[in-house]
């Protein structure tokens, strides 16, 4: 792959450093997202309840009981108030969002925000004493203390508060090695220290858990591993690690559950697999690599791909309509090159262009096929060039896929994984120190696992390690273009052992304040993810190793 300087064939324009890379630091403007349309999302327990003001001389309403799961009967009873007069029941709620700050260069990310608001649950008369009494369930909503008012004519005049708790769910409950757990958890919060949730397997910590575009449900599915028997699977309040004292928090309620999973003989299926996320529209237009400048404002040229997303190595059909001349017409990919570590330094990285050929254009149309290359992950834009000015670009997404290892002959071994091979030579390092393909391995010896198309931004630069459900450490991508080569070893006696990578929130170099649930497998990264917003496609991965005696 032949990479040209940057501005040769990318005229992008960017803030930069004394050393010609790109400033990270310099341009943040949070951008709160907007949740994509999730499927399956539970909606508002009612209508937004307009604007009311508090009475000076507030009542107090009954409610019974006063806490429960969602779903659970409940009843609000209010007394006192005017004769035969309508009363809006206003009950408490939010809305919670991930905020990131998009850049031309890269993504960040800064957190999480909520707003508060209410919404009527149900509008009732008093009777000819000035009492009601409304029967219903427990909406589905975000856990902890919800405000209820009574309000009349605008006005607040009674208050309660219902405590909504935490349900746990896990199905099915015994299965051999490999098979796919469910875990639902309800209740989960709208602030900071409720909204997360860790995972454990047998005290293992296997990642951790966020609701805010799923309204505090939160579903994940995670494997059964380890030897035949009871497991504990725990889920409680985290900010990524558990919060183990949980009931002397000012948040007792949090306090989680537990669940045992029985592992059974014999194996579920362990061929490798990838799991994508929800497909959904993203709902910020802001695509890396992409930037009107070089852009020619005269040119009627419309670029589109076919398809728009794929692994490096995709061919991609490019079809151009409404060019200016014949051509020939140079191609290039849109990218980035440097790495995350010493970014304080000024040496972060810089805008590149790779060049994917030429093409001519026949009556302003151009067709032809160009291949996507091998280099980093999210997303690129494949840039039609007369000269030195852009007349037509276009966005595509490069997603991550596993390397395959073949034998001499032709004969696949293995996906991803691999033995190691730590020679210290020019051909090792090129393909990471990775060796054979294998899935069969002794007590001890070291394992690579090798990806193609990982990412730089922070919602896809790394993938965090689980072996046998627990958490190990994680890979990045960004300084070796894509290419993921992650080591571990192989432990836990003969047997299957079961190895998952999910994304993660990297909140290191650049780091910024206020990130929490970073560094930390994100189990429900399925539905509950910044990138989704932005058609970011970070999936999970699946593995699992035999060790023999």
């Amino acid at each position: 792959m032949v990479i040209v300087a940057a501005g040769m064939l990318l005229p992008l324009t960017v803030t930069a450093t004394n050393s010609g890379a790109a400033d990270t630091t310099s341009t943040l403007i949070p951008t709160n997202l907007v949740a994509p349309a999730i499927p399956n999302v539970p909606a508002l327990p009612g209508p937004v309840t307009p604007t009311f003001t508090l009475s000076p001389t507030m009542g107090n309403l009954t409610v019974t009981p006063n806490q429960g799961v969602e779903g659970a009967p409940l009843t609000i009873s209010g007394s006192g108030l005017p004769a035969s007069t309508s009363v809006a029941i206003a009950w408490s709620t939010s809305n919670v969002t991930w905020v990131l700050s998009p850049q031309p260069d890269t993504v960040n990310y800064l957190g999480r925000t909520s707003t508060n608001f209410f919404v009527t649950l149900a509008t009732v008369t008093t009777n000819a004493s000035g009492s009601f009494s409304y029967a219903t369930t427990a909406p589905v909503d975000f856990g902890g203390t919800h405000d209820i008012y009574a309000v009349v004519n605008n006005v607040a005049v009674d208050h309660a508060g219902y405590e909504l708790l935490r349900t746990l769910t896990v199905s099915p409950r015994s299965g051999p090695i490999g098979t796919p757990i469910h875990i639902t958890y309800t209740g989960m919060g709208a602030t900071l220290y409720t909204g997360g949730a860790a995972v454990l397997y047998d005290n293992h910590f296997s990642g951790e858990m966020t609701a805010f575009w799923t309204r505090g449900t939160a579903s994940v599915t995670i494997r059964a591993a380890g030897a035949v028997g009871p497991h504990l699977i725990q889920v409680a309040d985290a900010l990524s690690s558990m919060y183990m004292n949980i009931i002397q928090s000012p948040v007792p309620y949090a306090n989680g559950g537990v669940a045992t999973f029985t592992v059974t003989k014999g194996h579920a299926s362990l061929a490798p697999s990838i799991s994508w996320p929800t497909s959904v529209a993203p709902t910020l237009k802001m695509v890396t690599t992409l930037s009107n400048a070089g852009l020619d404002p005269k040119s009627d040229a419309v670029a589109a791909a076919s398809p728009t997303d794929g692994p490096v190595g995709t061919k991609v059909n490019l079809t151009v309509t409404g060019l200016s001349g014949a051509g020939p017409y140079q191609l290039a990919w849109a990218s980035v090159q440097g790495s995350r570590v010493n970014c304080a330094s000024a040496s972060c990285w810089a805008y590149i262009s790779v060049p994917l050929g030429t093409a001519s254009a026949s009556g302003g149309t151009l067709n032809t096929t160009v291949t996507v290359p091998d280099g980093l992950g999210g997303w690129h834009v494949i840039q039609v060039l007369n000269g030195s000015t852009v007349e037509a670009q276009t966005p595509f997404y490069v997603k991550e896929s596993m390397v395959p290892f073949y034998s001499a002959s032709g004969k696949l071994l293995s996906e991803a994984i691999a033995t190691a091979n730590d020679a210290a030579t020019p051909a090792a390092l090129a393909v990471g120190q990775s060796g054979t393909g294998t899935y069969t391995f002794k007590q001890g010896q070291e394992i690579t696992i090798s990806l193609k198309g990982v990412g730089w931004t922070q919602l896809d630069n790394t993938l965090g390690v689980d072996y046998d459900n627990a958490y190990i450490g994680y890979g990045c991508g960004f300084n070796s273009n894509g290419y993921t080569v992650i080591h571990l070893r192989a432990t836990g006696g003969p047997g299957i052992h079961l190895i998952d990578l999910y994304p993660q929130l990297y909140t290191q170099q650049p780091s910024f304040a206020n990130t929490p649930y970073g560094m930390a497998p994100v189990l429900t990264y399925a539905r509950d993810f910044p990138g989704l917003a932005l058609g970011y496609q970070v999936p999970s991965m699946h593995f699992a190793i035999r060790i023999v005696k």
